[in-house]
């Protein structure tokens, strides 16, 4: 589906800068293509998406950013060099659990995104 999604995007783009027809046409071109994104069923894909990455899938970039400011923190003590990575290590070490809970709700909010039928997933089949 990707590929053929693909070749109609670059068909369209392609005929959009190659024509000789002028600015009318691509203005045509322009409004048949706003109008076509602002129906219904398009919109409501959009918020579908929107609504998807607002939910639990942001868990684990916040919680990555999180980790890293412990870390840095941790590895901008004062001490000898050799301490001040330990520390980094160690809140590293504390933190791993966080990730991983994150990484698997993520992940799993997905998984359920995918089973509910609100996200379709491209085998990447290019069929």
């Amino acid at each position: 589906m990707r590929g053929k999604v693909g070749l109609v995007i670059g068909l369209s783009v392609g005929y959009v800068l190659g024509t000789r027809a002028g600015r009318e046409r691509y203005e045509q071109i322009k409004t048949q293509a706003d109008n076509l994104w602002n129906t219904a069923p398009v919109q409501k894909q959009v918020d579908k998406v929107k609504d998807f990455a607002k939910s639990s899938a942001a868990a684990l970039p916040s919680t990555v950013w999180d980790t890293a400011v412990k870390v840095t923190k941790a590895a901008t003590t004062k001490g000898t060099p050799g301490e001040r990575l330990d520390a980094a290590l160690e809140t590293g070490e504390k933190s791993e659990g966080d990730l991983q809970k994150a990484a698997k709700t993520s992940a799993k909010a997905v998984k359920d995104a995918v089973d509910d039928g609100e996200v379709t997933v491209d085998s990447g089949s290019g069929a």
